[in-house]
């Protein structure tokens, strides 16, 4: 879910970004795309590493570090070329309407995704983990007594 969020809120500050004409709103609103890229790109990762065999972790990060690293470069020159063509805060907002599509495309396969990776989970004993941490954690008094 966070994954969607994230881009959600990365798609929209840039909708917004092609809005404002003000240095001040558009530099705020960078700081939602910044924090929607950031959190998108470190939970796909954290999923990726945590679904992976371990034996298997290293290639599959390299294929997915050569994908992202190596797509970027088109889609810069294809950004470039739409802005100059249409203007900058017109390839903005279309950046940006692309990046919320694919995250409500993302949401709605999210549960399809999730009946795929919870037997994994469970397999790895994260899930058992994460219930057992949050127990721990709803059992704190605050402070915690010592």
């Amino acid at each position: 879910a966070w994954i969607a969020r994230a881009s959600f809120v990365f798609g929209a500050g840039l909708i917004f970004v092609s809005f404002s004409h003000v240095f001040w709103l558009s530099l705020s609103m960078i700081t939602f795309v910044g924090f929607g890229m950031i959190v998108q790109l470190a939970s796909s990762n954290t999923i990726l590493q945590t679904i992976v065999e371990d034996d298997k972790r290293g290639r599959v990060m390299s294929f997915y570090t050569m994908a992202f690293m190596g797509v970027a470069p088109f889609g810069s020159l294809l950004s470039g070329c739409l802005a100059s063509a249409i203007g900058t805060l017109t390839t903005l907002f279309i950046g940006g309407c692309c990046c919320v599509a694919g995250s409500i495309f993302f949401a709605i396969n999210l549960p399809s995704l999730r009946r795929v990776v919870h037997p994994i989970y469970v397999q790895k004993g994260i899930i058992r983990e994460i219930a057992a941490g949050i127990g721990r954690a709803t059992d704190l008094t605050v402070p915690p007594e010592e």
